[in-house]
């Protein structure tokens, strides 16, 4: 059975927690985001265990890199502009991204309807942030070049990584070397930043599920989504995030949502189905033939 697709969009869910589960803690967002990272990507990579060593190649240590480096320009950016207009940037030109280095470097041209479902999910994205009140006084040029380096720098690593397992390479050892290679980049910023905030029990329970749910397990669920799924089509599935992060906004933090927010959110949703759903004759031509034959 085929079900990639289901495993990235559980994976956005997951990311899409992320954000709810941050406000419970007290820690600068820039630690918080090194401990999430150090906990996850150890995770992930005892998760691979020996096909960690297995699987490291130059393009994943470099993946590595840009995974952490892509919190560094998230939370740069949304230090400049506010978190709604930082985080429908950076997320919202993933899939862009993605799908321009994926068609650049593997010949793999999108289909017409990824573009306009993916149109279609930016513009949802565009909807939920405009609903929500946005003060357009936070937007910055450096904010927003922030927001895009991070997207083009999700977009990299996402590439890599599909290209590595559609080789051949084990999803699980992929983000082992990604993750843990990031968590050993991110180990010195989260020392610098101290952990006196992971004393206190409410901050140390929502440090571990950042790190193991909305970082480890996600990451796990999105390499496995990536056996099966052509990895344009996943980034565009990853444009639910947003739209779970405003449902929690909005029945766990007591949070309001404009018209133009619902009109974002169902037109997100139908674009994320479009998506999901198969398109025969291209799966054919984007998985890998070894892909399609360890199904079953």
């Amino acid at each position: 059975m085929r079900n990639g697709p289901l495993a990235v969009v559980a994976a956005s869910v997951l990311w899409g927690t992320a954000g709810t589960a941050g406000l419970l803690v007290s820690a600068d967002s820039v630690a918080l985001a090194a401990a999430r990272l150090v906990i996850g990507g150890t995770a992930l990579a005892l998760v691979a265990g020996a096909g960690v060593r297995k699987a490291i190649r130059p393009s994943l240590l470099l993946a590595a890199v840009a995974v952490a480096a892509y919190q560094l320009c998230f939370f740069a950016a949304v230090g400049r502009t506010g978190v709604a207009i930082g985080t429908v940037v950076a997320i919202g030109s993933g899939p862009v991204f993605t799908g321009l280095l994926s068609w650049l470097l593997h010949g793999r041209r999108p289909s017409g309807r990824w573009a306009a479902a993916t149109a279609a999910a930016i513009c949802g994205c565009v909807a939920l942030i405009v609903g929500g009140g946005a003060e357009a006084g936070g937007q910055t040029v450096s904010g927003v070049l922030f927001a895009l380096l991070g997207g083009l720098l999700y977009a990299f690593y996402a590439v890599m990584a599909a290209r590595a397992i559609g080789r051949g390479a084990e999803s699980n050892a992929v983000m082992g070397v990604m993750f843990g290679g990031a968590a050993l980049i991110m180990l010195p910023v989260l020392l610098a930043n101290g952990l006196a905030w992971t004393v206190e029990p409410r901050g140390l329970l929502a440090v571990v599920y950042l790190g193991l749910g909305t970082t480890a397990l996600s990451y796990f669920l999105y390499g496995r989504g990536l056996r099966t799924t052509p990895v344009a089509t996943a980034a565009t599935l990853a444009l639910a995030e947003p739209a779970v992060a405003a449902l929690l906004g909005l029945l766990v933090l007591g949070e309001r949502l404009a018209p133009i927010s619902i009109g974002g959110l169902v037109l997100l949703a139908l674009s994320l189905a479009a998506v999901a759903i198969p398109e025969k004759a291209r799966d054919q031509e984007l998985v890998p033939e070894r892909e399609l034959e360890s199904q079953p």
